[in-house]
């Protein structure tokens, strides 16, 4: 972002409601500022009988983009004039381009996810997953992890049980592959961390304040095991702990946040994005709130 805001300025922004709590506009303000380009990024609270209004306003102010957060990311869908290929299969968009009045969605946490695997070197085709929720990150991380060919294993609480069995039998007909969804019990549990290679909680269990909190027991955790938690307040969840501690790899939500931001910066500018100063922007962020 070079100087004032001005009448060139481009403008980027987020939607969802609650919003105090995003990292996004530390992200890429600062990644805005690093190469110069006058861009603005602008957190918006957007209440689900406004969305509506919310998209129409971004042709009516000539927004270049916005990046969708909780709890639009499925009902934005239907209000878009297009979708990527992989957005479309997932049912999800978390980042939108306005390219002349004309609406694109896209889904990059799925494409984070997977970025995040492959700078670990983690190679998930034919690796057996154990993927904990089905909610909007379980959602893209399931696709992406399935089009990869893992075999995917999910399991949800009782109560959303039906999201978990949809999600699995929308997976299992995309792909012709077979992914199962089976109730969050103490037996379930044990024997899918027994079976998996790569264990992924995309729940909310362990983020701030809830600090104590993990979905899994620590005595199922193994040092072969490859642990990667999508929660990222705290950085190091009890489960990541947990998991470090009998010596497996573990992966932490911040990496998730800071490519799928990386992906949404290039799609709304065309330039590679500085990762390594959206994630020093987003860290700082998180050291501070920690305090």
């Amino acid at each position: 972002m070079k100087g004032l805001i001005s009448g060139q300025t481009t403008i980027c922004g987020i939607i969802g409601d609650p919003i105090g709590h995003t990292m996004s506009p530390a992200m890429h303000n600062a990644a805005f500022k690093s190469l110069g380009l006058n861009y603005v990024y602008v957190p918006f609270k957007v209440k689900s009988m406004e969305l509506r209004k919310a998209i129409e306003g971004i042709r009516g102010l000539n927004l270049r983009g916005v990046n969708v957060t909780i709890p639009h990311k499925v009902a934005v869908v239907q209000l878009l004039d297009k979708l990527d290929p992989l957005a479309e299969r997932i049912g999800a968009v978390n980042t939108i381009v306005n390219d002349e009045g004309i609406l694109t969605g896209y889904n990059t946490d799925a494409t984070g996810f997977l970025q995040t695997l492959h700078d670990r070197n983690i190679e998930p085709a034919e690796k057996k997953v154990l993927l904990l929720g089905a909610g909007g990150a379980a959602r893209a991380i399931g696709h992406i992890l399935t089009r990869e060919k893992a075999r995917v294993t999910i399991l949800n609480r009782k109560q959303d049980l039906s999201w978990a069995e949809d999600l699995a039998a929308r997976l299992s007909r995309n792909y012709k592959t077979e992914v199962k969804a089976l109730e969050l019990t103490a037996e379930n549990l044990k024997k899918a961390v027994n079976n998996a290679e790569i264990l992924v909680n995309a729940t909310s269990l362990g983020m701030s304040p809830e600090i104590d909190s993990t979905p899994v027991p620590a005595e199922l955790l193994r040092a072969d095991l490859t642990v990667f938690d999508v929660v990222y307040n705290p950085l190091q969840t009890r489960l990541l702990r947990e998991a470090k501690a009998v010596g497996a790899q573990t992966i932490d939500g911040l990496e998730m946040l800071v490519r799928q931001g990386a992906v949404s910066f290039e799609i709304w500018t065309g330039v590679k994005p500085p990762v390594e100063v959206m994630r020093e922007a987003a860290l700082s962020l998180l050291q501070k709130n920690e305090k």
